[in-house]
């Protein structure tokens, strides 16, 4: 059964549950979210942000790994009212005085059997006697049987009792809301800006029969392993049994180009004709440098940054390799400029831009 609602990016799902949990919060909406997307597409990583921002408890729990009983509790009979009666799990949020998600994932693969026991959860925020806390924030999560997954089909009994929003792997709401504030290898952040395609191929290895699929979540691993591992041989085989063989092949073309020319540390405690020298030939490599900037910049390398930046929009003037005449090296340095701007305003650092030549100089050619 197709998830009929507008597909959106992981960015904008964790906008929308920003919106609810506010609404909520409020007393505008009390509502239960369900998060549908293919594996490693980021739906815990959203749930995870959610919380860390709002400082709320994360009640995780997995539905393929627990029985009906387990959310139920245990009874025992209590001898002064002869009634049997229920002591509710740990795993539920309780009146703690603060907010509190419950992340229900895997629902889609949660055996039939505990769908009924979900229902009161989802509809009216209790299992038996106990209620959730007013403060509950309630967010499920699933795979389509379609994507490959363990997944039952969810009826209308189910769905009718949600919000749904349906996600899709977006190469620039990728980069700019995980990849980048993540610190991930620039590596992998300069392939999948000149290659967005390769974001997500789960569709595709479905299609041909393929385990491996390459995936936002097996992209972060990918970075971790360049981290990680130094010998070249064990790095491929590890990154060639991640994304696949044929991404990885692309891939780790350009790892060691990159590794080669981006020295954006040298860069940094470097001036002058120095400097120029060390910009690398290709657009890998320099959009690799750009990322690597971004991520090492701090208040004290900030002026130096702004003038390695603006120098990138300058090459095919300053130096004399014909390469550069046919990159979109205004277009690279404007991009590099908006996710430093954003770091620096995020921290306080925005002065060093008004005090910068090199940004001015910059600003000016934009103008002209």
């Amino acid at each position: 059964m197709a998830v009929n609602t507008t597909p959106i990016s992981a960015g904008a799902a964790l906008d929308a549950l920003r919106a609810g949990f506010a609404a909520q919060a409020a007393g505008h909406l009390t509502a239960s979210w369900m998060l549908h997307g293919r594996p490693g597409i980021g739906k815990t990583e959203i749930v995870q942000q959610l919380a860390v921002e709002t400082g709320s408890r994360l009640y995780d729990l997995r539905l393929t790994t627990i029985e009906p009983q387990d959310l139920r509790g245990l009874p025992f009979y209590d001898h002064a009212s002869k009634r049997t009666v229920w002591y509710p799990p740990e795993d539920l949020p309780a009146d703690e005085g603060r907010s509190t998600i419950l992340f229900l994932d895997e629902l889609t693969a949660a055996a039939p059997s505990l769908q009924p026991t979900v229902y009161g959860l989802l509809q009216e925020r209790r299992v038996g006697q106990h209620a959730l806390p007013d403060a509950t924030f309630i967010i499920a999560a699933g795979n389509m049987i379609e994507d490959g997954a363990v997944a039952y089909e969810m009826g209308t009994a189910l769905s009718d009792r949600l919000i749904h929003l349906s996600l899709r792997a977006e190469a620039n709401d990728w980069l700019a809301s995980f990849a980048v504030p993540r610190g991930l290898h620039p590596a992998v952040t300069a392939f999948i800006r000149t290659r967005p395609d390769l974001l997500d191929t789960t569709e595709e290895a479905l299609r041909q029969g393929r385990m491996i699929a390459c995936t936002p979540r097996s992209w972060a691993r990918v970075s971790a392993i360049l981290h990680a591992v130094t010998d070249k041989t064990l790095r491929d085989v590890l990154i060639a049994g991640t994304l696949g063989d044929a991404a990885a092949a692309e891939f780790v073309l350009i790892v060691d180009d990159i590794a080669a020319t981006v020295q954006a540390q040298a860069m940094l405690e470097t001036e002058g004709r120095a400097r120029l020298a060390l910009y690398p030939h290709s657009l890998h490599g320099l959009t690799a440098l750009v990322y690597a900037l971004v991520t090492l910049v701090d208040a004290r390398t900030l002026p130096a940054s702004i003038d390695v930046m603006a120098g990138i929009g300058t090459l095919v003037d300053a130096r004399t390799e014909p390469e550069f005449a046919r990159l979109p090296l205004g277009e690279l340095a404007t991009y590099g400029f908006e996710l430093l701007i954003d770091k620096a305003l995020a921290n306080g650092w925005q002065e060093a831009f008004r005090s910068s030549a090199s940004y001015a100089a910059y600003l000016a050619t934009r103008e002209g």
